[in-house]
């Protein structure tokens, strides 16, 4: 399978600038022919639209990019691995309890909101300070 930087865009479900900038950072093969050689057109294979879709898993379970560049070091232990993912784990945690809480004081402001009253909107007034 040969594909163009748009059909890997499509099968990895991303823009083409998505794939450009993936090969800027690093994280996928940037396949410029060579120069003289043919079209200019650059083509991909099922290992690069693998490399993609792992990339994009990656990034749907919090991965930054440079925390993925990791994951895919070829040199990378299992154990390695492992100790990446529950320190993802932790700072998902923590995010999450942040987000609870961003949630319960939302909803509080929401219910002063609700019972109206004279004054500001107590949302607005709670973001001013």
């Amino acid at each position: 399978m040969a594909l163009t930087i748009s059909g890997l865009a499509r099968a990895g479900g991303v823009s083409v600038e998505t794939v450009r900038y993936y090969q800027r950072k690093g994280l996928l093969f940037d396949p410029r022919p060579s120069r003289g050689a043919g079209s200019g057109i650059r083509h991909y294979d099922e290992d690069d639209v693998r490399r993609l879709r792992f990339i994009r898993s990656a990034q749907r379970a919090g991965f930054t990019l440079d925390e993925i560049a990791g994951l895919l070091a070829p040199e990378r232990t299992r154990g390695e691995v492992r100790d990446m993912a529950q320190a993802r784990i932790g700072r998902l945690d923590e995010q999450i309890a942040e987000l609870r809480a961003a949630r319960a004081w939302l909803g509080e402001l929401a219910g002063e909101c609700a019972r109206g009253g004279p004054g500001p909107c107590p949302i607005i007034a709670a973001f001013e300070t």
